[in-house]
């Protein structure tokens, strides 16, 4: 079994090309087989047309840290749902393997029952899109994309292996990008409630502050 946070990639100081899609730029169209409900599928980047998405790339299937975070996001899907976005989780292992993986009981290391897709990139071709492949051990890097309703990139971040994403930080992402969205202003820090929250002018926000 592999271990995303026990095995160490050795550090290399020579940086390496990587075109990753620019912040509101537009997202590089996707397709592939996914495992959904247990179930192999055609998913592209055009079902999600209309929605906020977030491409969740991990580097292992049957690995220690991989499955704690996809299974944190699966068990809260209803949340990104309610404001209108989506999770499609994509690693570089076989479609065979997502399969054999979500069908592995979770007290044995699988995933179990999940409920966003696994995206088979077996080709690599994704991971190359987004410039998170790592070429010399074949696997995507731990990187998460938040794709709004016009497929515009609006957040990337890139985790050292070791390092999870949190699903609150994902929500409230999602959240900001819908606040600016639907009011054309910029969001406000800490919670987002109403348009009077983003007003800008110094007064209203030391006053209030």
């Amino acid at each position: 079994m592999n271990s995303c946070c026990a095995e160490k990639w050795e550090i290399s100081h020579t940086p390496q090309a990587r075109l990753i899609p620019a912040v509101s730029r537009a997202a590089p169209p996707w397709s592939g087989v996914a495992i959904i409900d247990l179930k192999m599928q055609e998913l592209s980047s055009e079902h999600f047309s209309g929605k906020y998405l977030v491409l969740l790339f991990y580097p292992y299937d049957f690995s220690f840290a991989c499955p704690i975070e996809l299974i944190q996001f699966s068990d809260r899907i209803a949340e990104f749902r309610l404001i209108g976005s989506e999770v499609v989780a994509i690693s570089t292992d076989s479609k065979f393997s997502h399969f054999a993986w979500m069908t592995t009981p979770r007290k044995q290391g699988g995933l179990g029952e999940m409920k966003i897709p696994l995206l088979s990139d077996q080709n690599h071709q994704i991971a190359k899109n987004y410039g998170v492949l790592n070429e010399k051990h074949g696997v995507a890097y731990r990187a998460l994309f938040v794709i709004d309703k016009q497929q515009i990139v609006r957040h990337v971040t890139i985790n050292a292996d070791d390092l999870p994403r949190s699903v609150d930080e994902v929500l409230r992402i999602i959240k900001a990008c819908r606040f600016v969205d639907e009011h054309g202003s910029v969001c406000p820090f800490g919670p987002l409630q109403t348009k009077t929250a983003s007003r800008k002018e110094p007064d209203y926000y030391f006053h209030t502050n």
